[in-house]
């Protein structure tokens, strides 16, 4: 072999794939990121040889074998890099000889890679997405909290979510037109995941937003130009679809780009009007389809065939609102809103099978694959769709977790744990163990969860600063529900064997009860999703209804109403439309004139308001701050000389202050005297004593989050915040509650700084120059790019628009009055300070000094005295118990002759009614009748405790339960006819009931059923 260039053009080789042996030659194999060989010869020539792949290249000497072939993430690798045959997926670095080349039928299973064709990776494809339209004026903005600030939806879903309120007109645009790649969550179509070749609950929608700057053409051109000439996808592999009625789209796409009229698909509004909620903006859209197969022609071409095409990209073109009552409005203005899915593109660039084998997710599922110490490669479809569960999965919960979002039962902390429940179980049917790998106490998350950190970088860099507390999250979560899932999954088993059994009630095969469905859920903690995909395993339906039922029954006797009455402003958009925003003034002054702009009465605009009435006052500016950031609004009042002849005054006493439309400041009060129209001028003041009481709650919350930091560590953040008058509330990620003498190290740190007597200092910086400074974000809270800092030197820089303090010592002093769990992973802690502070010290001391009294003690000596007092206390519950029990026994004694024989056999049963004993009572006399009687006998026992109660009690002998009779089923038919239920073991149950009336109805019963059953087993 000579060190000539060798030329071989794959394109003509249409039944043979190349195969490269290695023998001993003067060249040398390397590689280049273009698709091929390169062989470098002596005198340093790089002739490249495109090739598509060859099957084998072994080496005897070396004991390597590469092109086997050589994937990476379920494509091609071309770099410097191959792999040990035994050890697929460990990089080496190799040089070997080259001799010959021969050909071997092509192999189906590898894919066909152009020669031109350049590996390109997730995080390159989001930049130059970004740069591309950055070089097209629009300003890249940071992806959003996955937690939207839009009440209408859970997650955030999309990239224009942040841009709602724009899109609406109720904010002003932040620039004209924007970039971004968002991260997303959705999981309505969870049940796909890993079944499909792309359905995520995690994914990256890449975006361009245009407010009112420009429309359909530009944002058609720029689509294009982006996918044909940017990312180098072919034109004629390209497809289109547009609104059915959008011929402005038509003709952009035929006359404008050049698609040609037969890849322009006209669609339906299903499938081709987007919106983003059950309201808000939508308006027609047009996307973008890749076609793998062109070869198949246009005829009868299906975009919902996954198989041969997947869409890129969406472009939305966003002109209406859509109203609660369904009906459409124009904009203000024409906007455009686009999404492109990072993971589709990247899995047409990279030219995998599917999303998973990109790199953005299959360094996830090879290292799932490894814990599990299974071949991904080799491995049948369900196994792969269960690594793939993993790798999608990991991400969601990893970004979810280090947003803030915390697994719990409601709301998007039930999606957390909905989504860690579901990889724990499908990495225990893998048989991943936790502690494969280091000292992780059984839990395999956090494993994972490394390697999705790992790859953080370019998609949320703040990801791997909370690293600590997601790997805590994550193990905490994990354990806590492999502690149940064995016993879950066991009463599952039984339940399904049951329903299987019993060939079910609906007509449609076997059905798992909505009441079994709610037990797994509510006390083993099983996702009614995941015992959903078990009970279709094993071929059972099961009765949605009838879980939904009961929890509404569960959250009506468990939830308080808490309802809050509040003025609102029924039509925001007429309001901003007339009134600027307000100017604050309430920094440097508690008092200023002003004019009134607006005036509403029950959310509808007036002129003028009298005496009586509630009124939402808008002023052009004010002193009183606005709630926000956690703090309430101020209180105070408006003056106004209407009349200066009669000296007649108009008095508005303000109760809240609440912002509309962002810069709006909303006063709500009630005018106590006069009236007050638009176009007055009024004195504002704010009630001095109240913003005090705010302003240091205010300060003393950001020393209570720095002291926290100090206790227990900087990885706990805040959940949510009140900064009111009365007290203060913090609410933070933590897995425990706080022992004592953290709540005492806590409090001596707030005290100490308040004691040091600090100046707070305040600056306006930008967004990024604050953070990379240190300062903390507000929980929920949305910033501009000038933010407000607030500093406690030397202990806490937060950017916060609160007020606050000037001097640390007006603080005067803080105290912890309470320290709760509100929900999994999250604490609450309530406190008080300054004059809120004084008044609960005071009120302590106070009831200390009438505790004192009464037990005629002093206060060291109160806690001895109530100790011996309970001891007292617990010795006479003791001995009343005893008694209650020894009368109880009595009674049974007095009944137990009453037992029943069954014919002439040897089993004996007693049903009795026991008066009006308790329930413990009766547990203790169905005890001794059932020892009393000789094996096999069952007693049933009923009492009315108290108004308006029924107890009952089954006790069956092992006999009994060897004929196939269960205490715990029996007791509840029986309960059920006095209004209650109940359950228990197969050998001893109790219940319960609301009707005494028929007590006597149900014992009749009970013995009825026995008399039967024991008649129809002799």
């Amino acid at each position: 072999m000579n060190s000539n260039p060798i030329i071989w053009n794959h394109r003509s080789i249409t039944s043979a794939r190349p195969v490269v042996y290695l023998f001993s030659s003067s060249h040398f194999l390397a590689a280049t990121s273009m698709v091929g060989l390169r062989l470098l010869d002596g005198s340093g020539n790089l002739p490249l040889i495109p090739v598509s792949f060859a099957r084998r290249w072994p080496s005897a000497s070396s004991g390597l074998s590469f092109m086997e072939p050589m994937y990476f993430a379920g494509k091609p690798l071309f770099s410097s890099h191959y792999f040990h045959k035994d050890r697929p997926r460990h990089v080496m670095t190799v040089a070997t000889r080259i001799t010959s080349v021969k050909s071997e039928p092509l192999n189906e299973d590898l894919l066909e890679v152009s020669s031109t064709d350049k590996v390109v990776s997730g995080d390159e494809i989001r930049q130059r997405f970004l740069r591309f339209y950055a070089s097209r004026g629009h300003k890249i903005i940071p992806s959003s909290s996955l937690v939207p600030d839009d009440p209408t939806v859970l997650l955030t879903i999309a990239g224009m979510l942040q841009f709602k309120p724009v899109f609406l007109g109720k904010e002003p645009r932040p620039v004209p037109c924007a970039t971004t790649a968002q991260r997303c969550i959705r999981t309505n179509d969870i049940e796909n995941v890993g079944r499909t070749a792309r359905h995520h609950t995690f994914f990256e929608m890449l975006g361009n937003f245009s407010f009112g700057d420009y429309f359909k053409k530009e944002a058609i051109v720029w689509a294009w130009e982006l996918t044909t000439k940017e990312f180098g996808l072919p034109s004629e592999r390209l497809w289109v679809s547009i609104f059915e009625d959008d011929d402005d789209a038509f003709n952009i796409w035929y006359t404008e780009v050049g698609v040609p009229k037969e890849r322009i698909k006209r669609m339906g509004e299903d499938d081709n009007f987007w919106t983003s909620g059950v309201t808000g903006p939508c308006g027609p859209c047009s996307e973008i389809y890749y076609d793998f197969h062109p070869d198949r022609g246009y005829v009868d071409a299906d975009f919902g065939d996954g198989s041969r095409f997947i869409e890129l990209y969406n472009l939305v073109f966003m002109q209406y609102n859509k109203k609660d009552d369904g009906s459409l409005e124009l904009l203000k203005q024409k906007n455009i809103d686009t999404g492109m899915g990072l993971e589709r593109m990247a899995q047409v660039l990279q030219k995998v099978p599917n999303n998973y084998e990109t790199d953005l997710i299959f360094p996830i599922i090879e290292k799932a694959s490894n814990l599990a110490r299974i071949s991904y490669a080799n491995a049948d479809d369900v196994t792969k769709a269960n690594f793939k569960i993993i790798g999608d999965h990991m991400r969601a919960v990893v970004y979810l977790i280090s947003d803030g979002v915390v697994p719990s039962n409601v709301g998007r902390g039930y999606v957390v744990r909905r989504l860690i429940r579901r990889v724990v179980r499908t990495g225990k049917l893998l048989g991943i163990k936790g502690d494969v790998e280091g000292n992780i106490e059984g839990a395999f998350l956090p494993l994972l969860a490394r390697t999705v950190i790992e790859l953080s970088t370019n998609i949320d860099p703040d990801v791997k600063a909370r690293m600590p507390r997601i790997l805590e999250e994550l193990k905490r979560e994990e354990i806590r529900f492999l502690q149940t899932l064995e016993r879950g999954e066991k009463l599952l088993d039984q339940f399904l064997e049951n329903a299987l059994s019993s060939g079910g009630t609906n007509g449609d095969g076997p059905l798992l009860s909505g009441k079994d469905v709610f037990l797994l859920y509510d006390t083993y903690g099983f996702p009614v999703e995941i015992t959903a995909e078990v009970a279709e395993e094993r071929g059972v339906n099961i009765d949605l209804e009838g879980f939904e039922l009961e929890m509404e029954n569960q959250r009506r006797q468990s939830q308080a109403a808490h309802n809050v009455v509040k003025l609102t402003v029924a039509n925001e958009t007429e309001l901003s439309e007339s009134i600027p925003d307000t100017e604050f003034l309430g920094y440097s002054t508690l008092f200023a004139s002003a004019v009134v702009k607006g005036l509403l009465v029950n959310g509808n605009p007036v002129a003028q308001v009298s005496e009586g009435f509630d009124v939402e006052i808008v002023l052009n500016r004010t002193p009183f701050y606005a709630e926000s950031g956690g703090q309430i609004g101020d209180n105070g009042f408006l003056y106004c000389s209407r009349d200066e002849v009669a000296r007649k005054k108009t008095v508005v006493e303000i109760k809240d202050v609440q912002k509309s439309l962002g810069g709006i400041f909303v006063h709500k009060g009630t005018i106590k005297e006069g009236a007050v129209e638009i176009g007055s001028v009024v004195d504002a003041a704010v009630d001095v004593n109240l913003r005090q009481r705010a302003r240091v709650h205010h300060t003393a919350t950001h020393l209570l989050q720095a002291a926290l930091k100090n206790v227990i560590g900087s990885e706990t953040s805040q959940a949510g915040s009140l900064v009111a008058f009365d007290r203060l509330r913090f609410d933070f990620n933590f897995h425990r509650p706080l022992l004592e003498h953290e709540v005492l190290e806590i409090e001596n740190l707030v005290n100490n700084w308040i004691g040091d007597a600090t100046d707070l200092q305040t600056m306006v910086m930008p967004l990024a120059e604050a953070k990379r400074a240190g300062a903390i974000a507000m929980f929920g809270e949305k910033y501009g790019e000038k933010v407000r800092v607030v500093e406690v030197p030397g202990v806490s820089m937060e950017l916060c628009g609160g007020t606050h303090v000037t001097n640390t010592s007006e603080i005067r002093g803080f105290k912890i009055i309470s320290e709760q769990g509100i929900a999994s992973g999250i604490r609450r802690i309530e406190a008080v300070a300054g004059e809120a502070f004084i008044e609960y010290v005071n009120g302590r001391d106070t009831h200390l000094r009438n505790l004192c009294s009464m037990l005629k003690v002093r206060a060291e000596d109160v806690a001895t005295r109530v100790d011996n007092i309970l001891d007292e206390l617990r010795m006479s519950r003791n001995e009343v118990l005893i008694l209650r029990n020894k009368m109880a026994i009595m009674k049974a004694s007095t009944v137990k002759d009453k037992a029943i024989n069954v014919g002439t056999s040897n089993i004996r049963f007693i049903v009795e009614s026991m008066g009006d004993i308790d329930s413990d009572s009766l547990k203790s006399a169905a005890e001794y009748l059932i020892d009393s009687l000789q094996d096999p006998a069952a007693v049933v026992l009923g009492s009315c405790p108290g108004e308006g109660k029924v107890s009952l009690v089954a006790a069956f002998s092992p006999g009994v339960i060897g004929m196939g009779l269960q205490a715990g089923k029996f007791i509840g038919s029986i309960a059920k006819i006095c209004g209650g239920g109940g359950g228990g073991r197969p050998n001893f149950a109790q219940a319960g009931g609301k009707k005494p009336e028929n007590l006597l109805d149900a014992l009749q019963k009970a013995r009825s059923d026995l008399l039967t059953a024991f008649t129809d087993t002799k």
